[in-house]
């Protein structure tokens, strides 16, 4: 089943004002990557297309419409990686770059695999890569959620999905599903982290028509983050895995419980073993919820073009597309 795309627009618990420009985000990265495989480019040319369409739309928490710093800044990380050489590249931390994603796409092509801050804009500048102001990624609803949190000494804890004294957490279970199946696993209580604030990461996997997978990172983070505060997304294993000859995962969610686990990696092996896709995923977040009490999402392709999804925040926005043509949105 040939080719076949996977996107995601961060899980979290989406507010029901902000559901549709998610969707339409996903739809617009979903058709953007779907032509481009459809024209014969490559995995990696199509899930890098993908996210830059996520990273130019201010709906979500990636280039513009990033989250801000505790210094009121956006600081971006972002990753790629070719499932058939196991390439990668990333970069972390980095300030005034439009679409992070492109400079990581430069990093996959050089000798390294991740650079991080200034010698990540350093790099941009060698290669071409435009620089922009601070000003330009950041948009008025980030500006008031960061004044928001500063006034509010909980967030400048070194954990800003901490839950506040006497919060009664939110009920949502594990959903699962992808082009074999769907459904929801009970619910259960999370009873320490907090969802109503962006979680990091857009994503993308793709296979194309030559048999190659990719998967491809993007995000600003966490709101109020500490300057220079790196999660999953730019990590191989944890944001993102991909290996033609297994699948290609890209997660979402509480960056630092991801790494533990290193998600990514995680789904990839439990595809390897011979779960379906939607098992695989379903495995894969039950594991981190299970394991460190985590919050997260994954997407996941197999090289038959089958796609797997889960999360157990209250909503993750996703949309895929495989050989037969389907267009399959959620939340």
């Amino acid at each position: 089943m040939l080719p076949a795309i996977v996107v995601h627009g961060g899980a979290w618990d989406i507010p029901d004002s902000e559901l549709e420009p998610h969707l339409a985000g996903c739809r617009r990265a979903l058709a953007v990557g779907w032509e481009a495989l459809s024209s014969g480019a490559t995995a990696l040319d199509a899930v890098e297309a993908a996210v830059r369409v996520m990273e130019d739309d201010p709906a979500f928490d990636a280039g513009v419409g990033s989250v801000l710093n505790r210094d009121g800044l956006v600081e971006l990380d972002a990753a790629i990686m070719d499932g058939t050489t196991l390439r990668s590249g990333a970069v972390a931390a980095v300030r005034g770059i439009r679409n992070p994603i492109a400079l990581a796409r430069r990093v996959l092509e050089s000798e390294a695999v991740l650079l991080v801050g200034h010698g990540a804009e350093r790099f941009a500048d060698e290669v071409g890569i435009e620089r922009c102001s601070d000003e330009e990624l950041i948009v008025p609803r980030e500006r008031l959620r960061w004044e928001a949190l500063r006034r509010q000494t909980l967030y400048r804890t070194p954990d800003a999905f901490q839950r506040p004294p006497g919060e009664v957490a939110g009920q949502r279970g594990l959903v699962w599903g992808g082009s074999d199946r769907e459904t929801m696993c009970t619910p259960s209580l999370h009873p320490t982290i907090r969802t109503h604030h962006p979680g990091d990461t857009v994503g993308a996997v793709a296979l194309d028509r030559y048999g190659n997978l990719a998967a491809a990172t993007s995000t600003g983070g966490v709101p109020f983050k500490r300057p220079g505060r790196v999660g999953d997304s730019p990590l191989i294993g944890a944001g993102l895995y991909a290996d033609t000859l297994v699948g290609g995962c890209s997660s979402t969610g509480w960056g630092e419980s991801i790494i533990k686990v290193l998600l990514a990696k995680t789904a990839i092996d439990l595809l390897s073993a011979g779960y379906a896709p939607a098992d695989a995923a379903c495995a894969a977040i039950e594991r981190l919820e299970q394991r460190v009490n985590g919050l997260g999402g994954v997407i996941l392709l197999d090289p038959s073009g089958r796609v797997g999804f889960a999360f157990n925040t209250p909503r993750m926005a996703y949309a895929y597309r495989t050989a037969d043509g389907e267009v399959v949105t959620g939340v």
